[in-house]
């Protein structure tokens, strides 16, 4: 039996709960889970916001720890070695996009809290290949959001080929954001933060922007025009996107990692002229994941994060809720 915390109905505390996970799989592994980050798209899936909740919900797919046990398929991943399961636990390993490396647009993918339990747990059970070990030189604390928040940050930068001569924005400084910072500057992009917030504007600074501008400030915005070569949403609200749009430069692009839930309004216009884009992503396949892992390695990148023991598991996910998460929760064992 795995324990677990769980939500036993939609918008509920978590409560201490435990079931049978059967027998490994052949290509399964199991881990022991020593850390795990919170993350907003857990309160989604607890609060069933997407209305693919599964209950019992464990929710958890910020997950560090080390591998217990490994299926009789399973190559490349030891007993004792440390690793972390980022949103995906699974791939159908069929698909074209499987085949090319892109696990992480598999339509068939299973998700680490969709359909199955995930890392609020003593263990968590996941097929092989979405499990991706831990290189030396990571903080494993401060792991877990980067298998999340880290890998939907950098993963642009590999698929849009960001050179580290471009002009990059970063909309929002807050989980998302904070960590695109110091990726960017790592990339040795020219780095400019949004931010509507004093406070947020001198941690940008520190983080690795290297200017700020006034979000909500209509004059400064339009005092940016054609400067930036790529431009990543991390917010989740609706804002003038018309606006951000002329702050790009000829082939630019406004990129969105944050779900923000209203149609965006767009005038084509502003696309056409100066042959701009718009586009977005979801996480990382786990070759990106991997690169990601080296480069925080390399460059000392980590995110920023609050730890709360598992037992107050609730009270970590309360903060989360209030607003008050600085940058990351993550709970330890």
């Amino acid at each position: 039996m795995i324990k677990a915390y769980a939500a036993m109905e939609a918008g509920a505390e978590l409560q201490p709960f435990e079931y049978d996970p059967g027998p490994l799989a052949p290509e399964q592994v199991e881990i022991d889970v020593e850390y795990c980050g919170l993350c907003h798209s857990d309160l989604s899936m607890i609060d069933n916001d997407w209305r693919n909740g599964q209950f019992p919900l464990v929710p958890g797919h910020e997950v560090v720890g080390t591998v217990a046990q490994v299926g009789s398929q399973v190559q490349g991943l030891n007993v004792g070695q440390v690793v972390g399961l980022g949103w995906h636990s699974g791939y159908c390993n069929h698909c074209n996009h499987c085949h090319s490396g892109d696990h992480n647009l598999c339509s068939r993918a299973e998700g680490t809290i969709v359909g199955h339990h995930g890392g609020f747990a003593e263990k968590v059970r996941a097929d092989a290949n979405s499990v991706v070990a831990i290189p030396d030189g990571i903080d494993l604390e401060s792991a877990g959001p980067l298998f999340c928040g880290g890998i939907t940050v950098f993963n642009p930068l590999v698929q849009f080929d960001i050179k580290p001569t471009d002009k990059v924005a970063v909309i929002g400084i807050g989980g998302l954001g904070h960590m695109a910072l110091q990726f960017l500057n790592a990339w040795g992009c020219e780095v400019t933060a949004f931010t509507s917030s004093e406070v947020k504007r001198q941690e940008a600074l520190s983080l690795g922007a290297h200017h700020t501008l006034n979000s909500i400030d209509k004059e400064q915005i339009a005092g940016a025009a054609g400067r930036f070569d790529l431009i990543i949403s991390t917010v989740n609200v609706k804002l003038d996107w018309n606006l951000y749009l002329g702050t790009l430069n000829a082939k630019g692009r406004l990129h969105f990692v944050g779900a923000t839930l209203e149609p965006l309004d767009l005038n084509v216009f502003n696309l056409l002229m100066a042959q701009r884009s718009v586009s977005g992503s979801p996480v990382g396949s786990p070759a990106t994941i991997t690169q990601m892992l080296n480069f925080a390695a390399h460059h000392q990148i980590k995110p920023q994060v609050e730890v709360f023991p598992f037992d107050q598991v609730n009270q970590a996910l309360q903060h989360l809720r209030d607003g008050n998460a600085h940058y990351r929760v993550v709970l330890k064992r």
